[in-house]
């Protein structure tokens, strides 16, 4: 240890410098012979040299950045007599390898100037970046303009809206601050947008199974209303999708703890065993019935992937269900107590139940924790006999007896059994 003590740093900030600068010329060479490139800056000697040549300017004058800025200067008229080349005989106007020698250049002062990591980022993004090229390109060609103002939406309800809106609870009938309300609203939307961008972007053409996991995320009922219908087109692949609808619902308990984890932290510790028991069986259920059944290189759209989660039209019915039930909750709590509340978790099961929820752990009720955990799971149990239903109803007569059998006695019954005892 006293001997790398006693390395001067200067020499370890050389060295550091040197061999990245190589590894970026390196692969601006490998890139260059990839795609035929002939008039080129320069490759490995080039940009290391360039990169010892920002070392030396730097550490020449120590606190004054005049040589240093000079040698920037000198390598801006470099670059421009050789772009105005490039440009002039060879018709090419890219400016990536001349960006990423500047880049090569600053490599001391960032060194000398900002943390470990930074330094290493930079470098590690410059390789990622110029290696990307055609994948880049091929995911620019999924993009339309609709894309990009999703994401503008997006950003504009999280990172402008939200922190504009008071912390203060709206009125003694809806227990929650506009800010939760719109929290809420964001948490919801980023992660149906999540889901759409993956159904979209990374898997456009999904098997059946993956279907399930990315559906779940963004709406167990919705696909399980579509996996029940397809299964009647499919009658050879019936177990496949009783895997991927089960699959769905293992999703619907993970995201409902994501969202309590977020805004009740202590209803998160009291539900963790009883999600993450119901998630466990529904993988191991999922796991059986795929592992026996038929496989299929089918591909199914889902709703995720049909409409947008950030449509105006989606936000103004979640904000009007979640008043809705912060009302109605409150006043069954109220003329009720908790009886009452237990009844009406029961019938919020068979609708959207992420307003519901959302303000129940939000909201500042007047009831323990327990009570919640209990209502919670009361909610998601009809929830999830209300999808059975529909598999039943709409799917394949194999398929009602696979969830019938398999899934609504052991997560139906686990849903209350793991929390009354």
């Amino acid at each position: 240890m006293d001997f790398y003590k006693n390395i001067p740093e200067d020499l370890v900030n050389f060295v550091v410098v040197t061999l990245f600068s190589l590894l970026i010329g390196l692969e601006q060479r490998r890139r260059h012979m990839k795609d035929g490139v002939k008039e080129v800056f320069g490759t490995d000697r080039t940009f290391t040299l360039v990169g010892i040549f920002g070392f030396v300017l730097y550490k020449s004058s120590p606190g004054n950045f005049m040589l240093f800025g000079l040698g920037l200067v000198v390598l801006l008229v470099l670059l421009t007599v050789y772009y105005y080349h490039k440009i002039r005989i060879n018709q090419q106007f890219g400016l990536t390898s001349a960006i990423v020698l500047f880049i090569t250049y600053a490599l001391a002062l960032l060194i000398y100037t900002q943390p470990p990591w930074l330094f290493l980022l930079v470098v590690i993004t410059v390789l990622i970046l110029t290696e990307i090229k055609e994948p880049l390109k091929t995911l620019s060609k999924k993009f339309d303009s609709n894309e990009f103002i999703t994401l503008a939406k997006f950003l504009t309800i999280s990172g402008v809206v939200l922190p504009l809106l008071p912390d203060k609870i709206i009125s003694t009938y809806i227990p929650v601050s506009p800010y939760k309300f719109w929290l809420a609203v964001v948490v919801v939307s980023a992660i149906s947008y999540l889901s759409y961008l993956l159904q979209k972007f990374v898997f456009p053409k999904k098997g059946i199974l993956l279907s399930g996991f990315l559906g779940g995320l963004y709406s167990s009922t919705a696909t399980t209303f579509v996996l029940a219908k397809k299964s009647r087109e499919q009658k050879a692949l019936v177990r496949e999708y009783a895997a991927s609808i089960t699959l769905a619902t293992a999703m619907m308990f993970i995201r409902v703890f994501l969202l309590v984890l977020i805004f009740n932290q202590a209803l998160a510790g009291k539900l963790l065993l009883p999600l993450s028991t119901l998630f466990i069986l529904s993988i191991g259920i999922t796991a059986f019935f795929q592992g026996f059944g038929k496989k299929s290189t089918a591909t199914i759209d889902l709703p995720g992937n049909q409409r947008n989660p950030l449509e105006f039209k989606t936000a103004l019915i979640f904000a009007v269900l979640f008043i809705g039930f912060g009302i109605a909750t409150q006043y069954v709590l109220k003329y009720y107590g908790k009886s009452g509340l237990n009844l009406f978790a029961l019938i919020v099961g068979v609708t959207d139940i992420d307003p519901f929820l959302l303000n129940l752990f939000q909201g500042k009720y007047e009831i323990s924790t327990s009570v919640m955990a209990r209502v919670t799971l009361i909610a998601i149990t009809s929830n999830n006999v209300l999808k059975w239903a529909y598999a039943g109803f709409l799917g394949d007569k194999k398929l009602r007896e696979y969830l019938l059998a398999w899934i609504l006695i052991i997560l139906a019954g686990v849903g209350f059994i793991v929390f009354w005892f």
